[in-house]
């Protein structure tokens, strides 16, 4: 008994459930076949309205209404060439039939020129649209578009930050306000914006790379350094990537990881040429500063086979062989500062052949340059000398001399000898002649090298 009531509810429910799918599937069916009815519907009457439009034409060319009809279901039917064509008849029409709306005609006339890339075209009527109403958005968003791709970026940002407040959520208009922005230096406001493209566009990497890069305009080098890394793998820009985070990586002197993303961004196909160069350029320079001269040299070689003349990269090739070729000198030049000191002490100790010499100071002023104050007795003199070498390959000029001069005058030295593996200027050299200071260049001092005792 039991039974056969759940047999019959069962099939209760089943029946109704299939009434219910036939009902659904029915009314489905017939909305649909109502939407249809309505489209073929307004087909018909397009298709007439197009015809009578027609005849009207071939009566008068420049009938208002016709061309008014024909303009608009081009537009709907997004045939842009056959809209452009009339709009265009219309706003000429404009003055003498009052009927005719100029705005729409201006507006939808540069909508047309715009998709058909008429961007001269669409740039006049979008201005004269923009003279009769500066409140749509679709007026200031496809002006700043093209100011945009005119580069000028001022006129754009102004134009796309309107169209933004028109309508906050339209993603074309916050990518082209951020590029805008960042082409104009505000970095600030650019890194903000495109915070939002990402949020948009979460893949797209070039806005990433813009927003590192407004980072690192702003000084904010962890930001910065954390996206540039992320970057480096990506194979549009990662040569770019490897050059900004090694850059930063040089900075923080972490010259092991700067050189692998230098690394990394020239194992990169079809890397542009001068991105190419200047990672090379720059990697050559994190060798340098992780003392490996060698490979350093081989850098600046590869650059000179691309770009014989670029930047400084042939006096540096020459600097450095003779640097690479004396060891003396690489310790001068380029070894920690105790070694520095160390080869100066030997060279202060036996400056003076046959005399007994007692350092008595030794300072070192920034990595720049160490005094070493020493007590020389000769049998024919004795005095206090003040020894001053320059940490430096470059040409050192009248002011470093008359600091040496200052000093020896506060110790009460005697007599100051200055050393350089560079050059002495004109300057320089004309304040010493009349002052007991003796000035030893890159060549003297190459020959000091090769005759202290211990010579390398």
């Amino acid at each position: 008994m039991f039974s056969a009531l759940n047999i019959a509810i069962i099939s209760i429910i089943v029946i109704i459930g299939i009434t219910l799918l036939f009902f659904l599937m029915s009314s489905g069916g017939k909305s649909s076949r109502k939407d249809n009815g309505k489209k073929k519907a307004k087909r018909k009457n397009e298709q007439a309205q197009i015809r009578d439009a027609q005849k009207k034409l071939a009566q008068n060319p420049r009938d208002p209404e016709a061309l008014q009809i024909l303009a608009d279901v081009a537009f709907s039917r997004e045939d842009y060439e056959t809209s452009f064509k009339y709009y265009k008849i219309l706003i000429d029409l404009c003055a003498m039939h009052s009927q005719i709306n100029e705005f729409d005609a201006t507006v939808r006339y540069a909508i047309s020129a715009m998709k058909l890339k008429n961007y001269n075209e669409a740039y006049k009527s979008f201005m004269i649209a923009r003279s009769m109403n500066k409140e749509i958005f679709e007026i200031n968003y496809n002006l700043g578009y093209l100011e945009f791709l005119r580069k000028n970026y001022e006129r754009a940002a102004a134009l796309l930050k309107k169209a933004s407040i028109l309508k906050p959520d339209h993603p074309e208009t916050i990518r082209y306000l951020a590029h805008s922005l960042y082409r104009i230096k505000r970095y600030s406001e650019a890194m903000q914006i495109f915070k939002k493209v990402l949020e948009y566009e979460p893949e797209n990497k070039d806005a990433l790379f813009i927003l590192g890069q407004c980072f690192y305009e702003l000084g904010q080098n962890e930001s910065a350094l954390k996206i540039f890394r992320h970057l480096r793998t990506n194979p549009k820009l990662g040569p770019a990537a490897s050059l900004m985070s090694g850059t930063l990586l040089i900075k923080q002197k972490q010259y092991e990881n700067a050189i692998t993303d230098f690394e990394i961004g020239l194992k990169h196909e079809n890397i542009k040429p001068e991105i190419e160069l200047e990672i090379k350029y720059r990697l050559a320079n994190a060798y340098l500063q992780n003392n490996n001269i060698e490979y350093a040299l081989q850098q600046w070689k590869d650059i000179k086979q691309l770009s014989p003349d670029y930047k400084d990269v042939n006096e540096l090739i020459k600097k450095y062989r003779e640097i690479s070729a004396n060891k003396n000198l690489k310790v001068y030049l380029m070894s920690s500062n105790s070694e520095f000191i160390a080869l100066c002490r030997r060279i202060a100790a036996n400056f003076f052949p046959g005399a007994a010499t007692r350092l008595t100071n030794i300072s070192l002023h920034k990595n720049e340059y160490a005094d070493i104050l020493a007590e020389v007795s000769t049998r024919k003199w004795e005095d206090i000398v003040l020894f001053r070498f320059i940490r430096g390959t470059g040409v050192i000029g009248e002011l470093m001399l008359r600091d040496l001069y200052v000093r020896m005058k506060e110790i009460k030295a005697a007599r100051g000898i200055c050393l350089t593996a560079g050059t002495f200027s004109e300057e320089a050299k004309t304040f010493v002649a009349a002052r007991l200071i003796d000035l030893i260049d890159n060549p003297e001092l190459l020959k000091i090298f090769n005759k202290i005792p211990g010579a390398l």
